[in-house]
């Protein structure tokens, strides 16, 4: 009887779900069977997934607390014993798909094991409290899972996310984009954060969109920003006084894929759109003030840091003022 797999992600920040990849990517491989994954409907995974190829089926579910818990235990053991699978993954520390998948009678139930959900796990090794608390603390929760499956015997065959988007899947997405337009040289800024902490300055995203056209690096600049940051992006193009922008705030996650894609260069903030640029293999530039740069060894970007940088946290946006726009500048140039 073959393997049927279930691999669990209850966060729902885009970036973290990204940072997931490559251990849902190898426990498919470990299995040699395509994996079913649940996830929040917030991370909108089956857009950004759809044409993963070790990806069967995403499956939404809430994770919603208090009153709501057992319901969601409901839920996922309904799921769980619909689709009869022999493993579920627990990718964080929550108890609930355990303990659904113990109720649905599955007989491999695999997670970290922190604190009281290792009651319900079979398998017998564990992540101490410290090897856990390491990723929250660099701000990289795959961290966790690369500790997890190696200590389970599970090979990690990869480390840094990909994602594959086919071309065909973005044809009818908007924005739809001109042949002088994809001549252009196109630079995408990621300008918002979902920790406004993270956030560079709207006046110096301005003036580097001026550096980059006299030093001819770029010419258009896509805005990436929730609808709920528009104002950042209305206010860099009042700042900077002149058209060559496209507010990409109205677009959707595939919409925002699409002008990434469209990019020779992405520059932004460390937050969902950095990682998932990385992710499309666009060369990336991360600014990092405040935050740490060692979450972001396993991965493609380029970080861009102050020359007195440290390396913790600081949840003071003014931190992100000692990253200049010539620190921008010469990082682009020294890697072009």
């Amino acid at each position: 009887m073959q393997d049927k797999i279930c691999v669990v992600y209850s966060h729902h920040k885009l970036g973290d779900l990204i940072w997931q990849l490559p251990y849902i990517k190898s426990i498919s491989e470990f299995h040699n069977q395509k994996i079913t994954l649940i996830t929040r409907e917030k991370t909108q995974a089956k857009d950004i997934l759809q044409d993963e190829i070790y990806i069967d089926q995403i499956h939404y579910n809430n994770f919603r607390k208090k009153l709501l818990y057992f319901y969601e235990i409901f839920l996922l053991y309904n799921f769980f014993k619909k689709n009869k699978f022999s493993h579920v993954y627990v990718l964080d520390k929550i108890s609930r798909p355990a303990i659904a998948a113990k109720l649905a009678g599955t007989k491999n139930i695999l997670g970290p094991g922190i604190k009281n959900q290792k009651k319900w796990l079979t398998n017998k090794v564990f992540l101490k409290d410290a090897d856990f608390m390491m990723g929250y603390k660099l701000g990289n929760l795959g961290l966790q899972s690369n500790f997890f499956l190696n200590s389970n015997g599970i090979k990690v065959n990869e480390l840094i996310p990909s994602i594959n988007i086919r071309n065909s899947t973005l044809n009818h997405v908007s924005p739809q984009i001109t042949k002088d337009s994809r001549i252009s040289m196109n630079v995408a800024f990621g300008v918002d954060s979902f920790e406004d902490y993270k956030m560079w300055y709207e006046e110096y995203f301005s003036e580097l969109s001026h550096k980059l056209t006299e030093n001819r690096i770029g010419n258009f600049f896509y805005l990436i920003c929730g609808p709920e940051k528009r104002y950042i992006a209305e206010k860099i193009i009042k700042l900077s006084n002149h058209n060559n922008f496209l507010d990409c705030s109205n677009l959707n996650l595939l919409g925002i894929i699409k002008v990434i894609k469209n990019s020779n260069i992405f520059i932004g903030n460390n937050s969902g759109p950095l990682n998932l640029s990385s992710a499309l293999g666009v060369k990336t530039f991360g600014l990092i003030s405040g935050t740490s740069v060692s979450a972001l060894k396993h991965s493609n970007i380029i970080p861009v840091m102050p020359k007195d940088y440290v390396d913790q946290h600081s949840y003071d946006r003014i931190e992100m003022r000692k990253i200049t726009v010539k620190n921008v500048l010469d990082t682009i140039k020294k890697n072009q």
